[in-house]
């Protein structure tokens, strides 16, 4: 009976607890519909206020400037969003400055001549980036425009062209000042010259060349025309080895040898030329300078080449009748083998042989003297009369070995005086003696002066080489 009466007990506590929590539940129901209905309230009130704010600010003329203005500024911002916009995302801008630009002027250049105008200018390219460096890159120029400027000088206002639309360009300088002349028309004699002769084996000369024609027409200004002292086909002999054609180069130049800026009617002009191979053959001689140390002379010199064949133009090989070759006696001092260079003469282009091979002997120097050696004259070129004095000859020492110098007189010696710079009245003049060809023997002359009266007077020989001045 306990136990029943304990389950019915605690049956009823827990319906207590449902019907509490139940009634828990129904009040925060209630605080909440009245939070609610109280937010509703205040959103309304608030609505009905900015309502009527609005009323009372739209439709008032006390405040229809200012309503007017706030429209037109959001409206200008509505409208321009974009372009605004871009303004914040343009690409980074940049500079570039590009120097030694072209200049290029537009004028009637043949009825004009052009002075003053700069060959290049410095330009400075502005923009965005990419834009700057492909116009960096282009082949743009800087222009001078000079249609319808007459002669005279000028002031003129650079531009650029073929940098395209997207960059700014700035020319250094902006201004330039030229000058437009007149061209005429002047013909000139036809000259040449041959270039790039190294090019060209040196066993062949060329001729002289026979032009289309020898005249040519130039048009430049006035002043320029009367700068111009030749006009010159440029004939390239390169690789030449026989008489050819071509079409040469004609250019303008002054007197000092400067290219003028002309226009030559034709530009070119067709010109033959023979190429020919003229050589002579000639005797090798050797000349020797300085003395054999310790006694000794030489005795002879024999050569493994007696003559060479050598090259060049005819007139300069009519000139010639031996090539030299160069022996110090002074730094031999034994028999010996010796190889020397051939010395070739102004004016030949090249020899068969470059070089020869000498034999030297060496034997004990011995000297001599001959007496009584006449004194001669040469290079009388004003044709002076002299006046002799008591002496009229000259000693003169001889050396060499033995055998070489044995049979040397008076008369294989030969003694001068030079009168190229000679003055009328008493001089002195050295005395010179033409050693041998040879080179195995020396002569030196006892005096070295000659003294002799120079007469104002002239006498009609004309002779003025080997002039004995006992026949003076």
């Amino acid at each position: 009976m306990a136990e029943n009466k304990d389950v019915r007990q605690e049956e009823n506590n827990v319906d207590d607890s449902k019907t509490e929590l139940a009634n828990r539940i129904a009040n925060q129901s209630k605080k909440v519909a009245r939070t609610y209905e109280h937010i509703e309230e205040n959103a309304l009130r608030m609505v009905r206020w900015f309502s009527s704010f609005i009323d009372r600010t739209l439709f008032n003329s006390k405040y229809a400037k200012i309503v007017s203005l706030v429209l037109a500024v959001l409206l200008y911002v509505l409208v321009n969003y974009d372009s605004q916009s871009s303004i914040y995302t343009t690409t980074l801008r940049s500079s570039k400055d590009l120097t030694g630009v072209s200049v290029t002027a537009k004028y009637n250049s043949d009825m004009f001549e052009l002075s003053g105008l700069p060959a290049t200018a410095d330009i400075t390219i502005s923009g965005d980036a990419t834009s700057v460096t492909s116009a960096a890159n282009s082949k743009g120029v800087v222009v001078a425009n000079l249609e319808g400027l007459t002669e005279g000088t000028h002031e003129v206002k650079l531009s650029t062209e073929g940098y395209g639309d997207s960059v700014s360009v700035k020319i250094n300088p902006s201004n330039v000042f030229i000058t437009l002349k007149k061209k005429t028309t002047q013909q000139f004699d036809l000259t040449y010259d041959f270039i790039n002769q190294d090019k060209m084996e040196s066993i062949y000369s060329v001729g002289v060349p026979v032009f289309e024609y020898n005249k040519v027409n130039v048009r430049a200004s006035k002043d320029t025309l009367s700068s111009i002292a030749f006009v010159k086909a440029l004939i390239d002999v390169t690789g030449q080895t026989s008489d050819f054609t071509q079409e040469a180069l004609l250019i303008a130049y002054d007197s000092s040898g400067r290219p003028v800026e002309a226009y030559i009617y034709p530009s070119t002009i067709q010109v033959t030329v023979p190429v020919t191979s003229p050589n002579k053959s000639v005797p090798i001689e050797v000349e020797v300078s300085g003395e054999v140390p310790e006694g000794l002379a030489i005795s002879g010199i024999t050569m493994d080449q007696q003559s060479v064949t050598i090259f060049g133009p005819e007139a300069v090989l009519g000139q010639i009748d031996k090539v030299v070759v160069t022996l110090n006696a002074s730094t031999i001092t034994k028999d010996s083998t010796i190889m020397r260079p051939i010395t070739l003469p102004a004016g030949v282009n090249s020899s068969n042989i470059n070089q020869i091979t000498m034999t030297v002997t060496l034997g004990e120097s011995t000297t001599k003297t001959i007496t009584d050696v006449p004194i001669n004259a040469i290079n009388n070129i004003n044709n002076y009369l002299v006046q002799q004095t008591d002496k009229t000859t000259v000693n003169v020492t001889v050396t060499g070995t033995e055998e070489n110098i044995e049979h040397i007189t008076a008369e294989d010696i030969y003694v001068y005086i030079d009168m190229k710079d000679a003055k009328p009245g008493l001089q002195e003049f050295a005395l010179e003696v033409r050693q041998p060809s040879s080179g195995l023997i020396r002569y030196t002359v006892t005096e070295a002066a000659y003294e002799l009266n120079v007469l104002g007077e002239t006498s009609n020989d004309s002779t003025t080489e080997g002039t004995d001045v006992n026949n003076g």
